[in-house]
């Protein structure tokens, strides 16, 4: 049986014997197995036209940023399927620095699906952000790999931390200008010497400027990836 049949009949089974129970109100979530009811659902708010390029949101009658229309990226295409706005933040905020994981599996279940209704290419891996060693033993876990280990079941796509790593810690992003974030993040990721798949997302939870992901997708591409595509679950 194909692995993503697997995935979805075990969802129904855990739906059964677990039923889903929303982690903002406590009512009944979305059978089969999201902890998230459609109330809440519905208020979050959905990036509907957005930018191919980078996902900032657009006016309808555009398909690139002129931001992207004028200067070429290290990533090939970006997909967030929400905004970061209220309550999307909070969640996010409860997840990351709250350390609530079973919030961060939903916003992963959640792109998920968006992924799928999207009809995003498959890559053949997912790579999670790296996050600083430092940053990571305050927060005991990484949020990007959190995020991407429901992407990876419901898509059927392996998970790869063997292909790079975060080989300085670097100031955090928010607060930094748009020119400060480039400087920042420079030479913070490694490429492993493992052979590269020919294409792979980038998993993180919120973008930008995208400057954490140009960069890494650069290191990427100089090992020998040919297409670097950017899925987070919301875009700033």
């Amino acid at each position: 049986m194909p692995a993503g049949k697997v995935h979805n009949w075990l969802r129904t089974v855990q739906g059964w014997l677990l039923p889903p129970t929303c982690v903002r109100c406590g009512s009944a979530g979305r059978p089969p197995t999201i902890d998230l009811c459609a109330a809440c659902e519905a208020e979050l708010a959905t990036n509907r036209r957005a930018c191919v390029a980078c996902a900032v949101p657009l006016p309808a009658d555009r398909h690139t940023c002129r931001f992207c229309e004028r200067r070429s990226r290290h990533f090939d295409s970006a997909f967030a399927p929400y905004l970061y706005q209220y309550p999307l933040d909070r969640l996010i905020h409860r997840f990351k620095y709250g350390g609530q994981l079973a919030v961060g599996r939903v916003l992963g279940e959640l792109t998920s699906c968006a992924l799928e209704a999207h009809g995003a290419p498959r890559p053949h891996a997912l790579i999670p952000v790296p996050l600083a060693r430092v940053k990571q033993r305050e927060r005991g876990f990484n949020q990007a790999l959190e995020l991407a280990k429901p992407i990876a079941r419901a898509l059927a796509v392996p998970v790869r931390m063997d292909l790079c790593t975060r080989v300085r810690t670097t100031q955090d992003q928010a607060g930094l200008a748009a020119r400060d974030r480039r400087r920042n993040v420079r030479g913070a990721f490694l490429a492993s010497q493992a052979r590269m798949p020919r294409h792979v997302a980038l998993i993180d939870d919120v973008l930008t400027t995208g400057s954490t992901c140009e960069e890494l997708a650069r290191v990427l591409k100089a090992a020998g990836v040919e297409r670097v595509d950017v899925w987070v679950v919301a875009r700033a």
